[in-house]
């Protein structure tokens, strides 16, 4: 009972404090975060950290594909090598496109 208390009480803080804010502040906040989102280096950055991350997932998937083989299902490790396929795919796309 006295969690509920306490997530109720958090609850109405919230509401209270964010009402407070106003739109105005929202507005704000929002503004920033699309100036943050169309900044070249920002983009730049997004794009770099989502090629670097297939790249990891695609390493990842294919080795539990090879160290899974005859262990797990085989449509399971037919998964994980599609997706590994995927992500050298995805690196291949990308080099001729840039």
């Amino acid at each position: 009972m006295m969690r509920k208390l306490i997530f109720i009480a958090g609850l109405a803080t919230g509401y209270v404090l964010g009402a407070r804010a106003g739109r105005e502040r929202y507005e704000q906040l929002r503004g920033a975060a699309d100036r943050a989102r169309r900044n070249p280096s920002v983009r730049n950055a997004v794009d770099s950290a989502a090629q670097t991350g297939r790249q990891v997932a695609g390493r990842a998937a294919g080795l539990m594909a090879d160290r899974t083989a005859g262990r797990v299902p085989s449509s399971v490790t037919d998964t994980l090598r599609s997706v590994r396929d995927r992500a050298t795919g995805a690196e291949v796309d990308a080099r001729e496109c840039g």
